[in-house]
């Protein structure tokens, strides 16, 4: 998602370009967001990793190598520069672009660019990325604010159980690591809050565990739904059918900052420099505890239960309501 304000970047300066996108399996939905992205190419590191021999001996590989080699491409760039997107530039025989050994993610990743790139790695990673496209693609860095370019309405919402609310917040209560939940209780508060204000609430999943948890906050109140498993595309629409939202450190975050609603992120474990929530209508709540940003994936402190972040407990229900409901729309 973070690369998307680059490709607006680049296609306001070349109007008549057009990008296919190598992408991991899971995050297909994302790039054909973009109306300047006409294919989409998949991986499979993370299965690939785990099975190398079967990856190569069943031809996923060679699949793969086939479809990246199967256009003959004016300029191909790494975005991510990373090793594994690097193992991907060292599969396509032609030249590729990417960042230089003291820009990139990881080294030695620039070992696979013939074109190497130096960016200031201080700024946001949407300011990043649009830096480096402006220098791949040889146009001057626009001065406008950044633009996800895409248009989010397009996509059908799913169907569900229950009718969809006509007006609802949506409460992003999942996350990778331990250390960026905000407690169950505190979300059953806020969700007992918005519903005082009018609102219904929804609770999206991305497993089985997580949806357990969304039904555990929603069992608090009627109007409050935990959402089944949904596609990148029907998590989209529903996002953009949302008055607001509140989240996680985690990557649907991002998509409520795509979609332009008003969300609040709430940061413990993590902060915002590089890579928080970034664009209209979105603000951060950061923790003040001395010892945030840890970047620990379970909290060490000796008050901590079960390794729960103490940072995140510290972090009231009434300054999370407040803040949203300052950015909300006019009722």
């Amino acid at each position: 998602m973070h690369a998307l304000p680059a490709l607006t970047d680049a296609a306001n300066a070349i109007p008549d370009i057009e990008f296919d996108w190598v992408v991991d399996q899971a995050f297909t939905d994302v790039p054909l967001w973009h109306p300047k992205v006409k294919n989409v190419i998949k991986t499979a590191h993370r299965k690939w990793k785990q099975q190398p021999v079967a990856a190569w001996s069943d031809r996923r590989i060679p699949h793969f190598y086939k479809q990246l080699n199967a256009q003959d491409y004016d300029v191909v760039i790494d975005l991510q520069n990373n090793l594994k997107s690097a193992f991907v530039s060292w599969l396509y025989k032609g030249d590729v672009h990417g960042l230089d050994k003291d820009s990139c993610r990881e080294k030695p990743a620039h070992w696979a660019y013939k074109y190497r790139y130096t960016i200031d790695t201080k700024q946001h990673s949407i300011e990043q990325l649009r830096e480096f496209m402006a220098q791949a693609l040889k146009y001057d860095l626009p001065d406008q604010a950044a633009d996800y370019g895409v248009d989010l309405s397009r996509h059908e919402l799913p169907e569900l159980d229950f009718e969809l609310p006509e007006r609802f917040l949506l409460f992003v209560h999942n996350a990778s690591w331990i250390t960026k939940l905000w407690p169950i209780s505190s979300w059953q508060a806020l969700v007992n809050k918005a519903v005082e204000q009018g609102y219904s609430v929804l609770l999206p999943c991305g497993n089985d565990e997580e949806y357990l948890r969304a039904q555990q906050i929603a069992s608090i109140n009627s109007q409050a739904f935990a959402l089944p498993r949904l596609s990148l595309n029907h998590i989209a629409a529903i996002t953009n059918k949302a008055e607001g939202a509140v989240c996680s450190d985690t990557g649907l975050a991002h998509l409520a900052a795509v979609s332009g609603i008003p969300n609040i992120t709430i940061y413990g474990a993590t902060d915002t420099n590089l890579i928080g929530t970034y664009g209209k209508k979105q603000q951060h709540i950061i923790s003040d505890l001395d010892c945030a940003p840890c970047y620990k994936r379970k909290c060490p402190l000796e008050n901590a239960k079960d390794h729960q972040p103490v940072c995140m407990e510290n972090i009231a229900v009434e300054q999370v309501w407040n803040r949203l409901e300052s950015i909300l729309p006019a009722q």
